[in-house]
């Protein structure tokens, strides 16, 4: 995964970007990975690791309203946390991850490996911004969700930052 961060860094420079994370399932995992690398002050600008819903609530300004009608891991709650971490932040792109990732926790219609990545961007360069959210299903244990999702959440903003 080293090499992903690599081209994340790379990508995000050139641009001159910085990203910002909001955690539940993965409780700080990505923008470990992100400052694993050296030099990651020039483009990571913070994290949020928002695990309960309240945190989620008081750190990124998600909707109580929305937790409760679309439950922690949804859609909504994926972008409400993206859009949050990108007003709390300098940041250009904020990526947002909340899910289920075992071995409990499964409800109807949310088996283990549910996963939601949210995402926002304010381009400075256009004057814009966008926003938008994809449901994962993600197979294995615990250790493997929470990797499969890192990984999902780095590729996404690679894929921002490149275009």
């Amino acid at each position: 995964m080293s090499g992903l961060v690599e081209q994340v860094a790379h990508a995000l420079a050139r641009r001159g970007w910085f990203m910002a994370t909001a955690e539940s399932c993965t409780g700080g995992m990505i923008a470990a990975r992100c400052t694993d690398r050296a030099g990651s002050s020039a483009w990571f600008e913070r994290g949020f690791i928002t695990y309960s819903n309240e945190a989620k609530t008081e750190l990124l300004g998600v909707p109580a309203q929305a937790i409760a009608q679309h439950g922690a891991v949804s859609a909504a709650v994926a972008q409400a946390m993206a859009e949050g971490a990108l007003q709390r932040s300098r940041a250009q792109v904020a990526v947002a991850v909340t899910g289920i990732a075992g071995p409990g926790g499964a409800v109807p219609g949310k088996p283990v490996g549910t996963v939601w990545l949210g995402w926002a961007v304010r381009n400075p360069e256009r004057g814009d911004g966008g926003a938008g959210t994809q449901r994962l299903q993600l197979s294995g244990d615990r250790a493997a969700v929470r990797l499969a999702t890192v990984q999902a959440a780095l590729e996404k903003v690679l894929e921002l930052a490149a275009t």
